[in-house]
């Protein structure tokens, strides 16, 4: 009974403080811009977007429905309702979505949710990208159709399909079996003899997306594309094992022995010991940084190289390294660094040199739009921010050699197209205005030439294998006119960069190996520098990984091998140099998928070869429609529970019912959303509802809930009295049952300054009634047999006093203010990076008077393999009835841990009362030293893929009083308030996601302490 009070005072006292029923901690998502989303309504879908250029809409539209038509062909599966298709113009604006929930990162290509089915996604920079990205979330909504909309399945379904049988079918047809970019991580798999079986395939270690696609390629290459609909739906229904017996009547194991086996072959095959090798040294490795090193950009001195890396496992960072050895100097930049910017473009962005070597640009996200940012490499300070007004997305900076004048390849309206600012006066020039793709720019030795990627001639001579590739071209600043250079045709030819002697240096996919080429200009002749059986490659196919210095003959690239992207450096004289044939391509070989030569009916046959980008629906049957929010429900969970109780005692009789129902209401862009929750947990009186409307349309969110909300409580005494109707005294049991009802409504609203930072504003009142119901059961003479209950209502018309806490029958009413800041990176249990705070400010009045006050800080410092982490934490009542309240034991869950609420406890072992570790204020301190202890293999001390848990050393302090000039540290007499501290260790063990379970041994610090264990039910703090 006096835990059942305490938890009810805590509660109470809780329920008190708006910034505890809103999100504590947690970064932001800023909605920073307003978009006008119309609809187009096609033969299959609904497309929301805001693309005011209707030729680049219409053949968006066209190209769904191509892949529609791709898609419904092969998986023999249609969607019968217009599916919702979400177009962001940009990646800028992509991140901003509210029809997903989840925060969107910077190498997130597009999602498709599973409750309405929604494709949400951006137009990209590359024409290619984007055609890509759109068949592979329509593949996803095909899957959620063919699961979630058949009657014999649902969600739980999804659970038995593996992630890599997901994403790698969804990559299969969208990219094909013809893909260099998968293959070169499949012979890197071959070369490592690290093949995995269909079973070992789920270990995280194991990119779904590119050993699924080969995965499915396999299976399509051998038994044909007709396997995919049965296969797919029969995993869900049945799980892995059993779907394989079922549709190929074999045993999975003797599929997935053959699949490890036709991967060695071919690939084997194709490797010469004597052939292959990577030119030059290997300076940056994961040995001297992390696993992946990537986007390198060499000073014009050739002294120094930025690139790249995840070294510190929590942000991707940029670093400063010495080019000719590899040692890293210092890191100029950081998102967790720099709390201003929202993210860093780390995918397919390298950043750019000042022609002095002094200053480096790079590009990052800041308030919904992409800046340009300089830094003085020396110091690592930052020196410029150019906002860019007429676009919100650009990438790929490239800095001219001879002036402040940056290209970039941007994109407006949608549309890609090359880009020239002049820091000096942030003067912007387009220099191309057309629908193609620039990517990747770099300037000639006099600055008056500019090299790039482009689609044009893809885009003019159409489609191969339903993907457009990319030529090499060269821009004219002064006339503006572009040369398409005939090199290795309808393959991808990247990342081009004019050397010293203004030669252009690029990387190509001509016989399916990603390698360095050498387009000498004087000669007009092509040479092939390397020859690396695995790639020359970014994290990305259309990622940077070839610099050259301008004034130095130094050549620094990526090579991916071992399963990590490594950084080589070399002379300009020390490479191949082997003529090679323009013309001179293979699309046949090692860009391939096996089964090779001996392929069933596929979709490289059948599929994506058939899509022809010309070959576009009637758009007539095209509809412009007004914006349609479609507010509707979208989810709705439900448990419920029926109990009987027959027999004597107290409240043993009766039905008893619990249960609740959670309803989900949104619009189609998630920008308006209603909770309803209704729940009931005994009798009538117990039914309870809370309803929440937020709106989220705009950059200040704002919302109002209304609810009503039942407590209850029990008392139990003993006594005799009159059996009703004589004069007979028996024993009894008298139990009083009390209810408390809370009426509350509130609006509130949050202000984001950005990801990591932002204010809040409350408006509340609520109202407190009581119901007391009273059981009298009547017992024989010997106390074993129930004769009989009496039931009454006992009126209750003032306030209740609860286990000493005054609750008043009363409306009370609230205004609240907040600063919360959030720049913490999670490990597997408690936060390993960053810091968080939090200040606030709430005002009651009414039925109470006082106000409360919180200032909450923390800061994690990340010294690999431990954190260390500080805790400063201060929360005040003030006021009238600031004592009035269940005051806060210091002891309690998530402050000073070894220590109990007992007044026998404390005062036996320690000589301290209960009013010396209690009050209406609190401080308190903490610090930890956190030891990833079992979860990931870089990041724990064990390896599991099955148990994430982190060893904790921690020291607690702190103190609950009522009066500042109260406090001691000694023994303290009656009525002075006693800080308690303690030592200890803890194991915080993640329970698959669901909560975090800490068990501890604390050594409380004071005289007459003895160790003791503990049990937490909280996350790290």
């Amino acid at each position: 009974m006096k835990i059942l009070i305490i938890l009810l005072g805590l509660f109470l006292f809780f329920s008190e403080l708006p910034q505890l029923q809103a999100q504590y901690f947690g970064r932001n998502k800023p909605r920073y811009a307003e978009f006008d989303f119309r609809v187009l309504q096609t033969p299959s879908f609904d497309i929301y977007h805001y693309i005011d250029n209707e030729e680049l809409l219409f053949d968006l539209a066209n190209q769904s429905e191509l892949w529609f038509r791709s898609h419904q062909r092969i998986l023999k599966d249609t969607i019968r309702s217009r599916n919702p298709l979400i177009f962001y113009n940009d990646h800028s604006g992509f991140q901003q979505t509210n029809a997903i929930e989840s925060f969107v990162g910077v190498g997130t290509g597009g999602v498709t949710e599973a409750l309405r089915n929604r494709v949400i996604m951006p137009l990209t920079i590359s024409n290619q990208k984007t055609f890509q990205i759109l068949g592979h979330e329509l593949v996803h909504a095909f899957q959620f159709n063919m699961i979630l909309r058949n009657e014999n399945m649902s969600a739980e379904n999804l659970r038995n399909i593996p992630l890599f049988m997901i994403e790698g079918k969804a990559e299969y047809l969208s990219r094909g079996r013809n893909d260099p970019f998968t293959a070169m991580w499949m012979r890197d798999a071959v070369m490592r003899d690290d093949i995995p079986s269909i079973r070992n395939m789920s270990n995280p270690r194991y990119f779904p997306y590119r050993y699924g696609h080969a995965f499915w390629a396999y299976l399509t290459g051998t038994y044909g594309d007709a396997v995919i609909p049965p296969l797919f739906n029969h995993i869900a229904m049945y799980g892995m094992e059993q779907a394989f017996s079922r549709v190929f009547d074999r045993p999975m194991k003797e599929i997935s022995d053959e699949w490890v086996n036709t991967v060695r072959e071919f690939y084997s095959g194709l490797y010469d010991s004597d052939e292959f090798g990577a030119v030059g040294r290997d300076i940056i490795s994961a040995e001297t940084a992390g696993q992946m090193n990537v986007s390198p950009a060499i000073s014009p001195n050739g002294r120094y190289v930025v690139f790249l890396s995840e070294k510190d496992l929590f942000t991707v960072d940029l670093f400063l390294a010495n080019a000719s050895n590899g040692e890293i100097i210092r890191r100029i930049a950081s998102s967790a660094r720099f709390s201003d910017i929202d993210h860093m473009d780390v995918i397919e962005s390298a950043g750019t040199w000042s022609p002095d070597s002094r200053t480096f640009a790079y590009v990052g996200f800041k308030q919904g739009r992409n800046v340009l940012i300089t830094v003085d490499v020396e110091t690592g300070r930052r020196t410029g921010e150019y906002n860019i007004p007429q676009l919100a997305f650009f990438s790929n900076p490239a800095w001219a050699p001879n002036s402040n004048t940056i290209a970039l390849s941007g994109l407006k309206g949608g549309i890609p197209n090359l880009f020239l600012f002049n820091l000096d006066n942030r003067q912007l020039r387009q220099m191309t205005d057309d629908r193609h793709s620039y990517l990747l720019p770099a300037w000639s030795q006099d600055g008056n030439k500019i090299v790039m990627s482009t689609d044009r001639v893809s885009q003019r001579e159409g489609m191969i294998e339903g993907r457009w590739t990319h030529n090499l071209a060269i821009l004219d600043i002064q006339n503006n006119e572009i040369t398409d250079l005939d090199l290795f045709p309808r393959v991808d030819n990247l990342n081009p960069v004019f050397d010293e002697d203004d030669n252009i240096w690029f990387l190509s996919d001509r016989d399916g190996f990603r390698d360095i080429y050498l387009f000498d200009t004087e000669s007009d002749s092509v040479f092939r520098q390397t020859r690396i059986f695995t790639g020359v490659s970014g994290i990305t196919s259309f990622a940077p990984a070839l610099t050259i210095a301008r004034r130095v003959p130094r050549v620094m690239y990526n090579v991916y091998e071992g399963g990590n992207y490594s950084l080589f450096s070399a002379r300009l004289d020390a490479f191949m140099r082997i003529p090679v044939d323009r013309n001179d391509v293979n699309t046949e070989g090692a860009g391939q998928l096996p089964p090779v030569g001996r392929v069933a009916h596929s979709l490289s046959d059948g599929g994506l070869s058939r899509i022809v980008i010309d070959d576009f629906p009637d758009t007539l049957s095209f509809e412009h429609l007004p914006f349609d929010p479609r507010f509707s429900l979208v989810a709705a969970t439900q448990s419920m529970g029926i109990g009987v109780g027959v027999g004597g005692g107290a409240m043993n009789n009766g039905v008893m019912m619990g249960g609740g129902v959670q309803l989900l209401f949104s619009d189609i862009l998630g920008d308006h959303l209603l909770f309803t929750t209704l729940f009931l947990n005994g009798e009538i009186y117990d039914i309870g509802l809370i309803g929440t409307y937020l709106n989220r349309k705009r950059r200040i969110n704002w919302g109002a809930s209304l609810g009503h909300i039942p407590y209850r409580t029990g008392f139990s005494s003993l006594g005799m009295e009159e059996f009703p109707g004589t004069d007979v005294l028996v024993p009894v049991v008298r139990t009083d049952l009390l209810r408390i009802f809370e009426q509350e409504a509130s609006i509130f609203a949050r202000y984001p300054f950005n990801t990591r930072m932002r204010a809040e504003l409350s408006l509340g009142t609520s109202y407190r009634s009581f119901r007391l119901d009273r059981f009298t059961d009547y017992y024989d003479q010997s106390g074993r047999f129930f004769l009989g209950r009496q039931r009454e209502k006992i009126p209750i018309e003032g306030d209740v006093i609860l286990g000493g806490v005054l609750i008043r029958k009363a409306f009370t009413h609230n205004v609240g203010t907040a600063l919360v800041g959030d720049n913490s990176y999670f490990g597997l249990t408690a936060p390993m990076l960053g810091y968080r705070y939090r200040l606030s400010y709430d005002r009651f009045f009414g039925g109470y008077s006082f106000n409360s006050v919180v200032a909450d800080g923390r800061r994690y410092f990340y010294t690999a393999p431990v954190t260390f982490a500080f805790r400063g934490f201060h929360y005040s009542r003030f006021g009238t009835d600031a004592n009035n309240y269940f005051p806060i034991f210091i002891g309690q869950m998530g402050l000073v841990r070894g220590y109990e609420l007992s007044g026998r406890e404390l005062n036996q072992r320690y000589g301290l009362l209960v009013n010396q570790v209690t009050g209406s204020k609190v401080i308190l301190g903490s610090a930890e030293v956190r030891l990833p202890f079992t979860g990931p293999e870089r990041l724990a001390v064990i390896s599991s893929g099955f148990l994430a848990s982190d060893l904790n050393l921690f020291f607690d302090i702190g103190v609950a009083f009522n009066d500042y000039d109260n406090i001691t540290f000694g023994s303290g007499r009656e009525g002075e308030s006693v800080v308690l501290m303690s030592a200890g260790l803890s194991l915080r063990v993640n329970l698959f996601g669901a909560m975090i379970l800490e068990p501890y041994y604390a050594f409380p610090l004071r005289e007459g302490g003895s160790a003791r264990f503990g049990l937490n039910f909280i996350p790290g703090w």
